[in-house]
């Protein structure tokens, strides 16, 4: 009986590894262990960073719209405070937007969240 390898198999996963490690540097995309190890890591980090990236655009937000807000004179947690009683319901990522692009606009928000705060 001939002998059986599961050779076409085999090298077709093989190659489609390493298919995922091209732009690695050196062994990384040349060797398969390497680029094994490099893939699983890059494919474990991708994922954490996806939700990493939520956090830190929100931090970015927080820091503009906190920068905006103190130069006219009150501070992040007392401009959301005062949104929040005016019943103002503004995400952070517009809240930004209109800090940089709109700064009238913004400067009416402050007042109407000064406004319920008072």
């Amino acid at each position: 009986m001939p002998r059986v390898t599961n050779a076409p198999a085999s090298r077709e996963r093989r190659r489609r590894r390493l298919d995922l490690a091209k732009g690695f540097r050196g062994s990384r995309s040349k060797l398969f262990r390497q680029a094994t190890e490099a893939v699983d890591r890059s494919q474990r980090l991708a994922t954490v960073h996806r939700k990493q990236r939520k956090r830190d655009f929100r931090h970015l937000w927080i820091a503009r719209v906190n920068a905006a807000a103190r130069a006219n004179g009150i501070t992040y947690s007392r401009l959301i405070e005062g949104l929040t009683k005016a019943n103002i319901t503004v995400n952070r990522k517009m809240l930004a937007e209109i800090a940089i692009h709109d700064i009238e606009g913004f400067k009416a928000i402050i007042e109407k969240a000064r406004a319920a705060l008072a």
